[in-house]
């Protein structure tokens, strides 16, 4: 399986705008996290674009991705992957992480909602114009993107740095690489002003 089949996968499952948007942020996140470390970012980007692929046909813990599993093994879509997309829903599967692909999807994938929530109420509607600084004063407002669990996000990064950075990934750095691999994708994520221009008219 290559990126067009897996797009394809994801685009023909999901009418969402958001749940598309979300996983090419994690799509992103994960492409820049192979690059770092020196792993497969093809195949990292892979698990990033497809882990919730499936969300609108299972959308219980129980079912998402176990009963998507088969689809994706019949596409062809790589083990190392599918094992990853198990894995970020142990407590539905029984599947643990166990490799440096595990521990970053799960690390990746609620902060992107942080990213997302915040390029969304700036009036250019535009990722690149996000900061650091004010993602840290969003994620002290519990109000804001409340589906982000913040002690989650920092349980991960905790796990995701120890396996994969000896300890010395610490959080508000993870959440600027991710916030800087977004920017990097902010055309394909629709987070690059035309939201804001599309208002405008």
């Amino acid at each position: 399986m290559d990126r067009d089949a897996a797009w394809r996968l994801m685009t023909e499952n999901v009418e969402a705008e958001g749940l598309r948007r979300h996983m090419v942020a994690v799509e992103a996140a994960m492409r820049f996290y192979a690059g770092a470390l020196d792993q497969d970012v093809e195949l990292w980007g892979l698990a990033g674009l497809l882990h919730d692929w499936d969300w609108e046909i299972h959308p219980t813990l129980e079912a998402h991705p176990a009963k998507g599993v088969p689809t994706l093994r019949e596409q062809g879509c790589p083990e190392a992957v599918v094992q990853a997309i198990l894995s970020h829903n142990t407590a539905g599967t029984g599947v643990e992480r166990s490799r440096p692909i595990d521990y970053a999807l799960l690390a990746c994938d609620e902060v992107t909602g942080l990213v997302i929530a915040s390029s969304l109420v700036r009036p250019s509607k535009d990722v690149r114009d996000v900061k650091l600084k004010s993602l840290k004063k969003r994620w002290k407002e519990k109000a804001f993107a409340r589906g982000v669990d913040r002690a989650e996000v920092e349980e991960a990064t905790t796990d995701f740095s120890r396996i994969c950075f000896d300890g010395s990934l610490e959080l508000w750095q993870h959440v600027q690489n991710v916030l800087d691999a977004m920017q990097g994708a902010a055309e394909g994520l629709g987070l690059d002003g035309r939201l804001a221009a599309s208002h405008s008219v």
